[in-house]
C-alpha cells in the first residue's frame, strides 16, 4: 500500500469519526425524546355497594334432641324425601363416621398409588412437572379464596408426590398400610348404630344450614316494597328469630335455583337499564358471576339508585351470607393504553376496508402517535375504543400502520409534524 492510499484512508476514517461524534452529539442534545411503553390495559365501568341476598326460604326445624349429622352440603339440591340430616343419641356416632370417611379416603388414595397401571405409565419427569403445576394451582386457589377446591387439590398433590416416591424408590411400599386400613374400617363399621331418626325434605328445594332471621322478611314478593333504609339496615350477623318451644333449627330450604341481590349503587357511569346484563364480583367468591337487571327504583339521586339483580348460579358460598360487598361491572374494554399527551394528528392518505372488504383510499387528518423506531420517529394511527381525561385505549391487533403492544410511544420531544 503506497503513501497516498494510506493518507486517503486516514482522512476517510477521520471524517467518519467526526460524523459519528456529531451524530451522537446531535441525538443527545437535540432529539431528547421521552417515551412510554405501549402496554395492555383494561378498564371497566363499575360500582360497588352493599348487597342484600333475597330468596324465598323456609326454616326447617326438629325437636332439638340428639346430635345432628348433616348428609348434604350447603347449596345442594334436594328431592322430595331426600335425607337432610341424621339424628343420633350422642356425638360418638358422628365422630365414628368421620373417622371411617377419613380412613376410606386414605385407602382410595393409596389404592390409586399402588395401581399397577399407574406405576407402569407414570414417568418421573412428567410427575415432577405435574407436581409443580398442582402446587401452583393450590397457590392460585388460595389467592382467589377458593378454599373449598383446595382439599381436592391437596389430595391430588399427595397422590402425585407419593407416586413419584414409588417409582423412584423401589423400597416404597404401601400394601401393608392398605391391609391395615381395610381391617380398621371393617372394625369401625362394626361399631356403627342406626340413627334415632332422619330429617327429610318435604319438597324439591336447595339446602342451607345458615339461618339469620330474615327468612320471612326478605322474600321475592317483598322486593319492590323494600326501602333504601331497610336494605341498609340488614346485617350479616342476622336478627333474633324466636322458634316455637321445644324446637331447634336444622337449616332452611330455598325455593328455586335463582336468587336476587338488592342494594343502593351509583348508576352515573353504569347507566344500567332494566333487562340489561352485567357481571358482579362478590367478596366471598373468587369467580365473577353474571346477573340480569330486574328492577331499578329511583330515589331522586342517580348516585343512590336502588337496584335488584337476578342470578341463577346458586353455590355453597352464596348461601353463607345475607349481605356482603358487591362490585357490579357493566363492560370490560381491553386495549393498548395511550397517554393523551402523546396524541398527534397527521394529514395522510390511507387505504380503508369496509365491512365487505372493499378498499378505498381516504385522505384526512388521522389520530395517532409517534413511536421511536431505532432513532427515527414514525407515525402510527390509533383505533380508539375508549377514553377518559388522561388516556385512551387503542384496539388490540388493529393491524399494519396502527400502534402495537410494546411500541415506544414518544410522549415528549416531537411536534405535530413529527419533527
Amino acid at each position: 500500500m503506497n503513501e497516498i492510499t494510506t493518507r486517503i484512508l486516514k482522512i476517510l476514517l477521520l471524517v467518519f469519526a467526526v460524523v459519528l461524534a456529531f451524530s451522537i452529539f446531535y441525538h443527545l442534545f437535540f432529539t431528547n425524546y421521552e417515551t412510554e411503553n405501549a402496554v395492555y390495559y383494561e378498564v371497566s365501568d363499575s360500582s360497588s355497594f352493599q348487597g342484600v341476598y333475597i330468596r324465598n326460604e323456609s326454616v326447617k326445624t326438629y325437636n332439638g334432641a340428639g346430635a345432628v349429622r348433616y348428609c348434604v352440603d350447603d347449596g345442594a339440591k334436594l328431592g322430595v324425601g331426600m335425607v337432610i340430616a341424621e339424628i343420633y343419641a350422642s356425638e360418638d356416632q358422628i365422630d365414628l363416621r368421620k373417622r371411617i370417611a377419613e380412613k376410606e379416603d386414605e385407602l382410595a388414595m393409596l389404592g390409586m398409588i399402588e395401581n399397577p397401571g399407574t406405576r407402569e405409565n407414570a414417568q418421573a419427569a412428567n410427575l415432577a412437572g405435574l407436581i409443580e403445576e398442582q402446587f401452583k394451582n393450590m397457590i392460585r386457589l388460595r389467592e382467589r379464596g377458593e378454599y373449598t377446591g383446595m382439599d381436592a387439590a391437596k389430595q391430588e398433590l399427595t397422590v402425585l408426590m407419593s407416586t413419584y416416591d414409588k417409582i423412584t424408590d423401589s423400597s416404597v411400599d404401601f400394601n401393608d398400610r392398605i391391609v391395615a386400613l381395610e381391617d380398621e374400617i371393617e372394625r369401625l363399621n362394626g361399631q356403627k348404630t342406626a340413627p334415632e331418626y332422619l330429617i327429610r325434605a318435604d319438597r324439591s328445594a336447595y339446602f342451607a344450614g345458615y339461618i339469620d332471621g330474615y327468612e320471612e322478611m326478605l322474600t321475592i314478593d317483598s322486593l319492590n316494597q323494600l326501602t333504601p333504609e331497610q336494605l341498609e339496615s340488614v346485617s350479616d350477623d342476622g336478627i333474633a328469630s324466636p322458634q316455637p318451644e321445644g324446637t331447634q333449627t336444622i337449616g332452611k330450604l330455598i325455593d328455586g335455583y335463582a336468587w336476587d341481590i338488592a342494594g343502593i349503587f351509583d348508576n352515573t357511569k353504569m347507566r344500567l337499564s332494566e333487562d340489561d346484563t352485567a357481571t358482579v364480583r362478590l367478596e366471598s367468591i373468587g369467580q365473577p358471576m353474571h346477573v340480569k337487571v330486574v328492577s331499578l327504583i329511583s330515589t331522586g339521586d342517580i348516585t343512590r339508585t336502588q337496584g335488584i339483580f337476578r342470578c341463577d348460579q346458586l353455590t355453597h358460598d352464596t348461601v353463607q351470607h345475607r349481605t356482603e360487598r358487591v362490585e357490579i361491572v357493566r363492560d370490560t374494554v381491553e386495549g393498548i393504553r395511550i397517554p393523551k399527551s402523546a396524541i398527534r394528528f397527521k394529514h395522510m392518505t390511507v387505504d380503508v376496508k369496509d365491512e365487505e372488504d372493499n378498499v378505498t383510499s381516504v385522505t384526512d387528518d388521522f389520530m395517532g402517535v409517534y413511536v421511536l423506531v431505532g432513532e427515527t420517529a414514525e407515525f402510527r394511527r390509533i383505533d380508539k375504543i375508549y377514553e377518559d381525561e388522561n388516556y385512551c385505549l387503542s384496539r388490540l391487533d388493529a393491524g399494519s400502520g396502527f400502534v402495537a403492544l410494546y411500541d415506544d410511544i414518544i410522549v415528549k420531544g416531537v411536534m405535530a409534524d413529527g419533527e
